[in-house]
């Protein structure tokens, strides 16, 4: 092949990425100075492969003018380090029940060994991360999700003040789920919940669920790209959303309740499908709105 080959395919290349450039300027104006509430978690944080091509996407985010906020889960690193001090995990209608010495391990693992990895990975991708908790500056106020459950917590009062004083100053805040009640003690509050909760008392555009799955299927398993709240009541109540889907749906209804203009359901582990989604006509995952 002669060197006048290989340039005009390095050429052509170039026409083919500017011309998706270009297509994207008007997904990237709409959603230029938007609040973006990113939960972060499952297998997309399994490989630092993963994490790495997440950190450069929230990264692209910031540079064009988006604030994201990313929120994140860590459940199967909880269990790994419980088991690995030999800590019984007990479940109660699928809930982990939370001692002091569980939430004491989960918030070193979260606030801890997790946060700081996704940090680091966008502070090496180019960002400016700063690692906070549901602690910090009373972020979130946390109580008691139901009886027997210990120190497994739900919101109960938010002061997203700290959040949009870093995104002022160009930071991009990584919110560990960990909070406390009045009294100090810790909880562990479900990440979706976490980053429901955000959204709405930020009134961020966008809520992204990155999860393990493409996004909600009908009953012949193919995906649902749009869907109304009632739409959604209607999955559930028809028995097509099962299992961990629900309380991610339902978490989606509440944050578009909220005042949350949407919430996109989608696979974490799509390459750049946080991109497709925010920035093409493809879009990626189930988007749920009013």
């Amino acid at each position: 092949m002669s060197d006048s080959s290989t340039n005009r395919r390095k050429n052509e290349g170039g026409w083919m990425s500017a011309e998706t450039l270009s297509r994207a300027l008007p997904f990237i104006q709409r959603h230029a100075g938007a609040t973006i509430v990113v939960k972060f978690g499952g297998h997309a944080m399994s490989t630092p492969e993963l994490m790495a091509e997440f950190a450069k996407d929230i990264v692209l985010l910031a540079q064009v003018g988006v604030r994201p906020i990313v929120v994140h889960g860590g459940g199967p690193q909880i269990g790994s380090m419980l088991s690995r001090l030999d800590i019984k995990t007990e479940f109660k209608d699928g809930l982990r029940v939370s001692d002091m010495e569980t939430v004491g391990v989960a918030e070193m693992v979260l606030s801890g060994a997790v946060n700081k990895a996704i940090v680091s990975a966008v502070n090496c991708a180019g960002g400016r991360a700063v690692g906070i908790s549901g602690r910090d500056a009373r972020l979130i106020t946390a109580a008691p999700k139901a009886e027997g459950l210990g120190f497994t917590g739900v919101p109960v009062a938010t002061d997203t003040r700290v959040l949009t004083t870093l995104t002022d100053a160009g930071f991009i805040p990584v919110v560990s789920p960990i909070s406390a009640d009045t009294s100090g003690d810790g909880y562990n509050i479900n990440a979706d919940t976490v980053a429901g909760t955000l959204a709405a008392a930020l009134g961020a555009t966008r809520m992204i669920l990155m999860t393990d799955v493409e996004g909600v299927m009908d009953k012949s398993k193919r995906l649902l790209t749009d869907l109304s709240r009632t739409d959604v009541q209607g999955l559930i109540d028809d028995g097509t959303a099962q299992g961990g889907m629900i309380p991610k749906l339902t978490t989606a209804m509440d944050a578009v309740a909220g005042g949350v203009e949407a919430v996109v359901i989608l696979d974490g582990r799509r390459a750049h499908g946080l991109i497709v989604e925010l920035f093409t006509d493809e879009g990626a995952g189930t988007l749920i709105h009013a």
